[in-house]
């Protein structure tokens, strides 16, 4: 399933930096005055997953593939980017086409990079993103709204029930409150808040850009954006996107004693394509063979049926069962025979829900 994630903040903020990181690239244009980036940059990046590797060796296959995420680096926005400034038109358009946001947010001081409003305060720089975001989706739902009312003169009681949404969501919206957190009471409006596409229903993970003292102690440009995303229920992710550059610019077997000497287990980009992923709800499960161990992305929750469709719609339309390893017996027995003859190696049908680092094989007919 394709997944992407948009990169997004003011310009100069570090998002080009960041994402020239994440892909081990320098597609991504990161220099020192706004608007660099025009069009998006897009890169897929595999999502970090020792466990691939351990079945790997235990199933001697012949290749990984891990599962991955799409990552875009979008234009930086600016005051007023709902009416067009800067480049706004097309960072909003842009953004309307990902799953989730990345927003960085400038958690350090240099001179040598300028901030378009002269210092740094990441709560005003926060509020400006999310100001134009609200800002575009109120002119979207105006245009619901219209159609909605005209609808609900017809004397439709599920057209009037429409419009009153509409109505109700732009009065949440113009008190400056985010689409994600408005309530909804029914599958009607779940399905009428999907089909506005608003900016502000996206979810969001918070990426503090810091220094090498922040990314070690901290700092309360940090905690800003802390408390911002506590009381959002949002996720933060600490990077310092210089840091990351250098290290995905070094030879891959110098890359630990570079960590190490900086007091990092991993890198920061790690923590960031998991939290990316946990964003939007999904998890891994794992097919294994002698060709090929491969993971495979599908949402929490997801039925086994669902889970097969990932490989192929025919897997589903022709499910009959699936076999199903947890990975922790597969580790601890080392053997797909050894689990069998465990008793472990369970049968399931369609109602079976999947589990994170399942092991499956199905069954089906064409």
């Amino acid at each position: 399933m394709g997944i992407r994630c948009g990169i997004v903040g003011l310009p100069n903020v570090g998002k080009s930096t960041l994402f020239n990181a994440i892909t081990a690239s320098s597609q991504a244009a990161a220099e020192n005055y706004p608007f660099c980036t025009i069009e998006p940059n897009m890169g897929i990046v595999t999502v970090p997953d020792s466990r691939i590797r351990e079945l790997l060796e235990l199933v001697r296959s012949e290749r990984e593939v891990p599962a991955t995420i799409e990552f875009v680096d979008i234009a930086g926005l600016v005051k007023g980017a709902s009416q067009g400034e800067g480049l706004g038109n097309q960072f909003l358009s842009h953004i309307r086409e990902v799953d989730a946001i990345a927003h960085v947010v400038r958690c350090f001081v240099d001179e040598n990079v300028i901030h378009v409003d002269g210092d740094i305060n990441p709560k005003r720089d926060i509020e400006v993103v999310e100001t134009e975001l609200i800002l575009k989706d109120l002119e979207t739902l105006d245009k619901k709204s219209d159609t909605a009312q005209r609808k609900s003169k017809t004397g439709d009681p599920k057209a009037r029930a429409e419009s009153d949404f509409y109505e109700r969501l732009r009065e949440h919206l113009a008190k400056g409150r985010l689409a994600r957190y408005f309530p909804i009471a029914n599958d009607d409006e779940k399905e009428w808040m999907r089909d506005t596409y608003l900016l502000t229903s996206k979810p969001v993970l918070y990426v503090a850009n810091t220094d090498e003292a922040g990314v070690a102690n901290g700092n309360a440009y940090i905690d800003a954006v802390r408390e911002i995303a506590s009381k959002e229920g949002a996720g933060v992710v600490t990077v310092c996107a210089k840091i990351e550059m250098e290290l995905v610019e070094l030879p891959e077997e110098e890359r630990p004693h570079f960590l190490h000497d900086l007091g990092l287990k991993e890198p920061g980009l790690n923590a960031l394509v998991r939290e990316a992923y946990a964003l939007l709800g999904l998890q891994t499960y794992f097919t294994a063979g002698p060709k090929e161990v491969r993971a495979w992305t599908v949402r929490k929750g997801a039925k086994a049926p669902e889970a097969a469709a990932v490989i192929h719609t025919d897997f589903e339309k022709g499910f009959i069962r699936a076999e199903v390893i947890k990975f922790r017996d597969y580790v601890r027995l080392k053997t797909e025979a050894a689990v069998r003859d465990a008793g472990l190696l369970r049968s399931e049908g369609r109602e079976y829900i999947v589990e994170d680092g399942d092991v499956m094989h199905f069954r089906f007919n064409v």
